[in-house]
């Protein structure tokens, strides 16, 4: 995973990109002309549904989304109920990352892993502490979101080829549960960066950790390798960077109503474009589209504050999980 190559492509992504960028877009659009911008801020959040078993035959997706957006969405209403209290939400980011990796894992359910669970609940409890949203309201408008990209993503049925495709049974789709080395391996460097990111962020600011723990979780991945976590590690750091500057240009913009529609809908694209080939390319765009969501829900769009902090706990994270690595045997030559 070199930071100046690309990885061979493995096969068109726009579809699944369009579909993101469609999940993300419209419901901020639509309830931003409705006058409630900020309720498609947390639907826009649904989007995060089409992300899952990319690779797979829509009619077999079709059996999937359904339990990841059960997942998501059960993330974030523990994330909205806790919000208000930081040592529930403190506790809430461990329960999550290690439920979310062993039923990952022991599913295989393949990337992009447990990452986008812990980061939703982190992003509920901050939402729901700085924008007054009320949990039951912010967990029904979640799940709305989640089911309006699952309909965006089951729209190729419409086609008859599509749809008459054969499918594997779910229990084939989603083995398990059942652990190897690998993935209790993988499951075990979960555990160890959630609860090490929880208790730093309670030194330093325990709103923050869930950013911290994501940061680390997103470097260890899916793949049980100890050269990959460095690699992920290094590019997770300098696509961050990277990442906040683009935010810092977005920013001096100030874009309001459609136009943040418009930019995360284009962001949520090209993320799926290049997130398989070059992750640090990747994160120089998810960094910004993630400040620019919860910035806009949370009304501290174009806070450079927030983006700095951002920056350390990626790489505290980044480090966290880089160094969690070592766990695994070294590769025999």
């Amino acid at each position: 995973m070199s930071l100046f190559a690309f990885a061979p492509s493995r096969g068109p992504r726009w579809q699944l990109g369009l579909q993101a960028a469609i999940g993300m877009a419209v419901p901020i659009a639509v309830m931003t002309l409705l006058g409630h911008p900020t309720l498609g801020y947390i639907a826009g959040s649904g989007a995060f549904t089409v992300l899952f078993a990319g690779a797979a035959p829509v009619v077999e997706r079709a059996r999937v989304l359904p339990i990841v957006a059960a997942g998501l969405i059960v993330s974030a209403s523990l994330g909205a109920f806790a919000g208000a209290n930081l040592w529930l939400v403190s506790i809430g980011i461990v329960i999550v990352a290690l439920v979310a990796a062993a039923l990952s894992f022991g599913f295989r359910l393949g990337p992009p892993g447990p990452i986008f669970f812990v980061l939703v609940f982190g992003l509920s409890a901050q939402v729901t502490a700085h924008a007054g949203i009320l949990p039951l309201t912010y967990s029904a408008v979640i799940a709305a979101g989640c089911l309006f990209s699952y309909v965006v993503a089951l729209s190729p049925l419409l086609i008859r080829r599509v749809r008459s495709h054969p499918a594997r049974p779910l229990r084939e789709l989603l083995p398990g549960p059942a652990f190897d080395d690998a993935s209790r391996m993988l499951l075990l460097r979960v555990a160890i960066v959630s609860v090490l990111g929880v208790a730093l962020g309670l030194f330093v600011d325990p709103g923050r950790s869930y950013w911290i723990v994501g940061a680390a979780i997103a470097v260890i991945g899916v793949a049980a390798d100890r050269r990959a976590a460095f690699e992920r590690g290094l590019h997770r750091m300098l696509g961050t960077i990277l990442g906040v500057g683009v935010y810092a240009l977005l920013a001096l913009l100030h874009p309001s109503g459609l136009w943040i529609a418009l930019i995360l809908g284009i962001m949520q694209f090209s993320v799926e474009l290049v997130v398989v080939r070059h992750y640090a390319l990747a994160l120089m765009i998810i960094t910004p589209l993630v400040l620019l969501l919860t910035g806009a829900a949370t009304g501290q769009i174009g806070s450079m504050d927030v983006a700095l902090e951002r920056v350390i706990d990626t790489i505290v994270g980044a480090a966290l999980g880089a160094a969690s690595g070592v766990l695994h045997p070294r590769t025999r030559v």
